[in-house]
């Protein structure tokens, strides 16, 4: 099978309202164009570094997505085009993102990772802090980033129910959040969550945006 026809069947799967990321981490620029080729504009990486450099040598109607966990000393290195950050999971990342997005005169939209998965490995808010960091002074100062939504991972299990009712928890919060008057850095509409092995359950429990790699672009 071919990039394009692997893409064009998980799209054709999904419904309207959720959006695809193609996780193009590792993956050779020729991949990534096969894939553009095929109509997709958002890829997903997760070293910045190395978006950095596929930022250079690609098409500049591409949106960018940071999906890994993002060290504070290297936001500088995408802050000029990244499109949204994934992994938001500290405030202290959160300023730094928005200071670096304020160099560029851009506002850069994150999501908080929430932290649902019954594994230590994972990072992620729990709810307490999540409405800590919501209510906080220094969030509601912050004018170059914009919270647009959640992102989660379940436990790398075989077991549906226990996916499925991680998952369900995540919409939950994501559901209390929206009841929440949005202000311009704060507008919550994409729940992020759901991966190759575990989108369709993830759809079912509301997800609009899911992180598809191995299963467009082959496994690593």
């Amino acid at each position: 099978m071919s990039i394009a026809n692997n893409l064009n069947q998980i799209k054709s799967s999904l419904p309207p309202h959720v959006t695809l990321v193609a996780v193009s981490k590792t993956k050779p620029v020729s991949d990534l164009m096969e894939a553009y080729n095929a109509g997709q504009r958002i890829f997903g990486e997760n070293k910045i570094q190395e978006m950095a450099s596929k930022y250079e040598e690609m098409p500049k109607d591409i949106q960018w997505h940071m999906i890994g966990h993002v060290q504070s000393n290297k936001v500088k290195y995408m802050a000029s085009f990244v499109s949204l950050v994934h992994g938001v999971d500290s405030l202290k990342l959160l300023a730094e993102i928005d200071k670096q997005a304020k160099k560029h005169n851009r506002i850069i939209d994150c999501l908080l990772q929430m932290h649902i998965a019954e594994e230590d490995t994972k990072f992620g808010l729990d709810k307490d802090e999540l409405t800590d960091l919501l209510d906080s002074e220094e969030f509601k100062q912050m004018k170059n980033i914009r919270i647009t939504g959640l992102m989660g991972m379940a436990t790398f299990t075989e077991d549906e129910n226990q996916v499925r009712k991680e998952f369900t928890h995540l919409k939950t919060i994501f559901d209390g959040l929206s009841r929440k008057p949005s202000t311009d850095n704060y507008q919550p509409k994409i729940l992020s969550m759901g991966m190759s092995g575990d989108y369709q359950i993830a759809i079912e429990c509301g997800s609009t945006m899911v992180r598809i790699g191995s299963s467009i672009f082959g496994s690593r």
